[in-house]
């Protein structure tokens, strides 16, 4: 066999297994989008009271003085049935309490508390909104983020759309705003690998498993959530979102993930570093997904994502000095049919740049060419998936035990 030859079948046999690996992989992702078709369009405010029901808003702080203005803000604007908002903070040392102090005095709804000191075990988040259950009065149970802009109308919004399809919990995706050039170029790439691993948001109810969350707007009935003894089972939790809406799921909750791009907006970082670090902390959902699915989500999101572009160009490469297309011969064929594949990949994640326009309230070149830092996306994923987080928000966690990386 001489070198040629030897070349030649080296080749075939690495196509056949990228084939192998690529159709597979790309149906799989064809089943999980093929719900989005008929995904329910994003959720409208409700601008008129609502007086059948209660809801307690409860918005976990540690030192979001720079953020929380809005936030508080749009709570401020939120008519019935919002009873209350329990900002619990978590002894902030820049100004947060006397910002929530001061919206307090105009508003009564507002109330601050401070929680307990942490217990062993839990991530301080998941503490605060513990720490809120345990006082709310209200018949459901809304937790937003300091870093929210919610809108006129929301919490009514929220209500009617759980009640309208029977949820006992549901969360709602936002519109991010206030994003640098950066961020835009690469943040919708990181989305979309939430997007390939779990659904759209709107679509059918997905396997409990599959279920994905948004703790920045997340709602539950109070009951349920007593019930199931609060948020203690995702105390450990770094997607603590995810991994209670796993678990109510798994026992029997209905639980739904919607389209909230027109009732609530976000801001959460100041940076594409900060996005990275922060964001890309968690977003592997480790404390939420067995440990092999996460790697068969990695080798997705590799597969349809970020290799159909630079296969493409190696393909092409490849085949402009055979003439192609041409009949009857093997190799052609073989590397026609990874054209195929690979094509269609990337067309579906073109298409994802018009499904997800709406999420993001400022667009422009770098929102429409994100699509490029795919496998940057992909690498960031990776190294989140091979990684232990072990500091959040300035805290320090080197003895949590999860149970979702089984």
């Amino acid at each position: 066999m001489n070198a040629t030859t030897l070349l030649t079948d080296v080749a075939r046999g690495l196509g056949l297994t990228l084939l192998a690996v690529q159709v597979p992989l790309l149906l799989l992702l064809l089943v999980r989008l093929m719900p989005g078709r008929t995904r329910r369009p994003p959720i409208a405010p409700r601008l008129t009271p609502r007086t059948d029901t209660t809801v307690t808003v409860v918005v976990a702080t540690l030192n979001e003085a720079k953020r929380i203005g809005p936030c508080l803000a749009g709570l401020m604007a939120q008519t019935e049935p919002m009873l209350e908002v329990l900002i619990v903070d978590s002894r902030s040392t820049d100004g947060t309490r006397e910002l929530v102090e001061a919206a307090s005095a105009r508003d009564p709804r507002i109330r601050l508390v401070t929680d307990e000191p942490l217990p062993a075990g839990w991530v301080g988040k998941v503490w605060a909104l513990e720490t809120g259950l345990r006082q709310a009065k209200g018949a459901w149970v809304l937790g937003i983020d300091a870093d929210t802009v919610p809108a006129p109308g929301l919490v009514g919004a929220v209500v009617d759309a759980v009640e309208q399809d029977g949820y006992d919990v549901a969360s709602f995706s936002p519109q991010f705003r206030d994003q640098t050039s950066a961020e835009r170029f690469v943040q919708p790439a990181m989305l979309v690998t939430l997007v390939y691993r779990c659904g759209a948001a709107g679509a059918t109810q997905p396997p409990p498993d599959r279920v994905l969350a948004n703790g920045q707007c997340f709602v539950a009935r109070r009951a349920l959530l007593e019930q199931h003894g609060g948020y203690a089972p995702a105390r450990a939790s770094f997607c603590d979102d995810v991994t209670l809406a796993r678990h109510l799921a798994s026992h029997g909750a209905r639980v739904g993930f919607l389209d909230g791009s027109k009732i609530i907006q976000v801001s959460a970082y100041v940076s594409l570093a900060e996005m990275w670090r922060e964001w890309g902390r968690s977003f592997d959902l480790k404390d939420a997904t067995p440990t092999w699915r996460r790697w068969v989500d990695v080798a997705l999101v590799w597969s349809a994502q970020a290799l159909p572009l630079p296969m493409l160009l190696v393909l092409a490469a490849a085949l402009a000095p055979m003439g192609w297309p041409a009949a009857n011969n093997p190799h052609v064929m073989l590397l026609e049919a990874l054209v195929l594949v690979n094509a269609s990949a990337l067309m579906v994640r073109l298409m994802m740049l018009v499904a997800l326009r709406q999420s993001y309230a400022e667009r422009g070149w770098p929102f429409w060419l994100s699509w490029l830092s795919d496998i940057a996306a992909a690498w960031r994923l990776t190294l989140s998936t091979a990684r232990t987080p072990t500091r959040w928000r300035g805290r320090q966690y080197d003895t949590l035990v999860t149970d979702g990386a089984k």
